[in-house]
């Protein structure tokens, strides 16, 4: 059987990272192993048998949005096996990265070795949280819409409305920027995020990743909690996730 050699992240360590207890990977894959670079850097990558994963048969599955977040799933829960275990650091791979060949995929990465070494000092000792903050409507809203009897005080409910909306939009804007202005502190970098919203739905007042030195890990989320309250005093919800492989601070497979 023909096969490719899938990628899931490269990895910097002091040994060979052990595989044996990872996550069996995606559908069809073998397991994953560590392919050796150089003495501190590791591929983690698996063997994928061409007639599913190479182009003929892959692109016609491509639209099929199950299937592909099936292979997604698989392909993150190895990426954050590894991620998990501080003494690594490691930089996660493009969903269906893949080369001809084990070799091929050594000399690649040795190729882009400046860029890689890089992008994992950048990353060292961190981990990515997430932090998004939406709006919602003011508390108030609904009692100040409620229709009056008469035509005056009509078109003063209808002001105190407008009014009470501005304000709890102007709250919940305050809000996410204070928490913007005070995770940022805490964190090495921040990465704004800018995707579109579903059509219909309002764009988050915040949206970003935070790369987080682990020794300020613990004040982040405790910071992130008491932010969490500011933000619903002022009506707005935040939510955060992680922490993550530093996809939105590795860049160095744009280049590829």
């Amino acid at each position: 059987m023909s096969t490719a050699t899938y990628l899931y992240c490269v990895v910097r360590a002091r040994r060979q990272p052990d595989p044996s207890q990872a996550p069996i990977g995606i559908p069809g894959a073998e397991r994953p192993a560590a392919l050796k670079v150089t003495p501190s850097l590791w591929l983690i990558a698996a063997p994928v048998p061409l007639d599913r994963y190479g182009p003929g048969a892959l692109e016609p599955l491509l639209g099929d949005l199950d299937h592909v977040a099936r292979i997604a799933v698989a392909h993150e829960e190895v990426v954050e096996y590894f991620a998990a275990d501080r003494t690594l650091t490691v930089v996660p791979m493009k969903l269906f990265t893949m080369f001809s060949s084990d070799e091929r995929a050594v000399a690649d990465i040795m190729k882009r070795r400046g860029l890689l070494d890089a992008a994992m000092n950048r990353i060292a000792g961190a981990e990515e949280w997430g932090v998004r903050v939406t709006g919602g409507p003011p508390r108030s809203a609904a009692a100040a819409a409620a229709s009056p009897p008469s035509g005056t005080a009509f078109l003063a409910a209808k002001k105190r409305a407008r009014d009470a909306m501005t304000q709890a939009k102007v709250a919940a804007a305050e809000a996410a920027v204070a928490t913007l202005d005070r995770l940022t502190g805490l964190a090495r970098e921040v990465s704004r995020r800018t995707a579109v919203p579903p059509a219909g739905m309002a764009p988050p007042l915040l949206d970003a990743a935070f790369l987080v030195p682990d020794a300020a890990r613990e004040r982040f989320k405790e910071a992130a909690l008491e932010q969490a309250a500011v933000c619903e005093q002022a009506g707005a919800q935040m939510t955060m996730t992680g922490p993550w492989p530093a996809y939105n601070f590795v860049h160095f497979d744009d280049e590829r």
